[in-house]
């Protein structure tokens, strides 16, 4: 299973509406469920910087076969205007942190 980190950055004027927002919807929860992606998780600091985290055995297939479904499309254009920049991990929008410490 790979660990995978990454930082986004929601619009200052906007971090309580994206709060507001970001009810996950049950079919989106399935979506990234069904694509293999678990222990997702998702913390956000009141300057706007956010830090996602979620577990994958193939983390570059499951985000494509996330990316390719209708809920998650619908998901993105949702949420894309909280966002300083491309929100969408499927298209590269979003980097991923590289480990350096593990602890068992």
């Amino acid at each position: 299973m790979q660990r995978i980190c990454f930082i986004l950055r929601v619009k200052m004027d906007r971090i309580q509406d994206y709060l507001n927002a970001h009810q996950v919807w049950p079919e989106m929860e399935k979506a990234i469920s069904d694509a293999g992606i678990r222990n997702y998780s998702m913390f956000v600091r009141e300057d706007g910087l956010l830090v996602g985290y979620f577990e994958a055995e193939d983390p570059e297939a499951s985000l494509r076969t996330l990316g390719q479904t209708d809920v998650n499309r619908r998901w993105q254009e949702h949420m894309a205007d909280y966002f300083e920049s491309s929100g969408d991990l499927q298209k590269g929008g979003v980097p991923w942190l590289t480990p350096y410490y593990y602890l068992k």
